[in-house]
């Protein structure tokens, strides 16, 4: 089958590239197609956990063309499935062309300047990529000593459920970002927690203004743009100090002890000699870019990183990252697309119909 663009991902950036394709010309399964690993619409948001609430979500933004106030406004739902429900609407609403679920295998050269894209649903030839594949499906499991002696419950961020999962048991949660807050103010209020991680948090007291975000911005595009791998947001933006979370550092909640050394077979244990008794470790320990069916395009350097030029591979217009440097927040996976759609559709020679 061939096509103009094939996106790969039906997130955030995704849909938003497939709404800027075909509002900029490109025809619907003709000239584009979005492929999506999921059985259902939501993205990553169809899988976050259940007590994650619409009121307690972390970065939700409208997609383009179709405001949120088409969302229910319910705070106390979860947010998996306000956010499922959403993008569902916004699917329908704009006829997108979505193929689910398509597992992609592998991207490859076609030898006539064109790629393929093999999927368990058949091969696309396409003259441009927008990958929009995200991170949700490579969560990162760092490795200390220990691991494999420790005899209690060890889970992912993409495993975790339900703070009542825990009850009675003493959890240690690792990892120094948004997702390890909201994890530890859940699990407290049902048990006990300890909290480390590899360096201080990252507190921000002062309102992360539009000049804050683009700042942050810059900073990942000028990492990306010489090929070195991209910093975490929280080490970009910060921790932010909601009513909520300075309650739970006046608790000793949030009090943060450094990582440890070691597991042993019933806790964690530092090189001082410090030992916590643990029933279950949980790691909030972030995701990995999910971009393994790009691989045999080579297109990372010897750094780990992919040098990029905005959107685009430097030196490959034919493929765009969305949600790969600076475009990692929703937000910014919005804006990345329409850059994206509108570098493709000037380099393919697209015109829009009158």
């Amino acid at each position: 089958m061939d096509v103009d663009v094939v996106v790969i991902g039906a997130g955030q950036a995704g849909l938003s590239a497939g709404y800027f394709l075909a509002h900029r010309g490109f025809r619907p399964h003709t000239d584009f197609v979005v492929l999506d690993g999921n059985d259902g619409p939501g993205g990553a948001w169809r899988h976050r956990w259940p007590s994650l609430t619409l009121g307690g979500a972390h970065g939700i933004h409208p997609l383009p063309g179709l405001d949120l106030d088409s969302a229910p406004t319910d705070s106390t739902r979860p947010s998996s499935e306000v956010v499922s429900e959403y993008f569902a609407r916004y699917e329908d609403t704009f006829d997108l062309p979505i193929i689910r679920p398509a597992a992609v295998h592998t991207v490859n050269e076609a030898g006539d300047g064109r790629l393929l894209v093999d999927t368990d649903k058949g091969t696309w030839r396409t003259r441009g990529l927008i990958n929009a594949t995200g991170t949700w499906t490579r969560p990162f499991w760092p490795r200390y000593p220990g691991m494999a002696d420790f005899a209690g419950r060890q889970l992912h961020t993409a495993d975790f459920r339900s703070a009542q999962d825990f009850a009675g048991q003493h959890v240690v949660v690792v990892g120094g970002g948004h997702s390890a807050v909201q994890h530890l103010l859940e699990i407290a209020e049902v048990t006990s927690t300890t909290w480390v991680t590899r360096r201080p948090p990252a507190w921000r007291s002062g309102p992360f203004d539009q000049q804050a975000g683009r700042d942050a911005v810059q900073r990942i595009a000028d990492r990306v743009a010489v090929g070195a791998r991209p910093e975490s947001v929280v080490s970009v933006t910060g921790l932010a100090l909601t009513p909520a979370v300075e309650a739970a550092r006046a608790s000793g909640v949030l009090q943060r002890q450094p990582v440890f050394d070691r597991l042993t077979a019933d806790g964690v244990a530092w090189d001082d000699g410090r030992e916590v008794k643990a029933d279950v470790i949980l790691w909030a320990t972030g995701f990995r870019h999910a971009l393994d069916h790009l691989a045999p395009l080579h297109l990372r350097n010897d750094r780990g990183g992919i040098t990029m030029d905005g959107t685009q591979v430097a030196g490959d217009p034919r493929i765009h990252l969305l949600g790969y440097g600076p475009s990692a927040s929703t937000i910014g996976a919005t804006r990345a697309a329409r850059v994206a759609v509108r570098d493709l559709r000037q380099r393919l020679g697209h015109r829009q119909p009158a």
